[in-house]
């Protein structure tokens, strides 16, 4: 029992110190394939970690650790709403225009307000995400709510938020 302690504390700073060398996301398989254990333990790992203060997101692309500071970037929560199939051109809009889109929000109706760490920077990552919804054959969550959700946006300016409003209000995307 000790030594099966030892090696689930050693595999967890493993973890952590693979998450904290890159800025990229890795995926609990990836995790799971470099450790030779499966991806639930992974996952109970990753919520060890968690449990400890440690500031790891799960992301459509995998898990990330948060060493980006976001306090010194300025965000707006905006409001939006569209058919699944414009999802990929909202989300497009946004990271054409330099932003990264932080999380999404939807408001349901038993469990109140469900909220999804997204963390998309560029068209690569949309691309990613929306595949992963497509092979997994997943919902989005605005599927639960006709259509209505939350971004939170974050940027290095507030012009670059302006700019996505306006276009998003454009295209008929922003719920105003």
């Amino acid at each position: 029992m000790e030594q099966d302690k030892l090696l689930g504390d050693e595999r967890r700073e493993r973890l952590l110190g693979w998450l904290k060398e890159t800025r990229n996301p890795i995926t609990g398989s990836e995790l799971a394939r470099r450790t030779k254990v499966s991806r639930q333990v992974i996952v109970q790992d990753i919520s060890l970690l968690k449990a400890k203060n440690e500031p790891i997101i799960a992301t459509a692309q995998g898990y990330v650790y948060i060493n980006q500071d976001f306090s010194a970037m300025v965000s707006k929560v905006i409001a939006c709403k569209h058919t699944p199939e414009q999802t990929e051109q909202e989300l497009t809009i946004m990271v054409d225009h330099g932003v990264t889109v932080k999380d999404v929000i939807v408001e349901h109706p038993v469990y109140g307000e469900i909220t999804a760490n997204l963390r998309l920077s560029n068209r690569r990552e949309v691309q990613h995400f929306l595949s992963r919804i497509q092979q997994s054959n997943a919902s989005l969550l605005s599927n639960l709510t006709d259509g209505i959700h939350l971004h939170t946006l974050v940027a290095t300016n507030e012009a670059a938020l302006i700019r996505v409003e306006r276009e998003l209000e454009k295209e008929g995307f922003l719920l105003v």
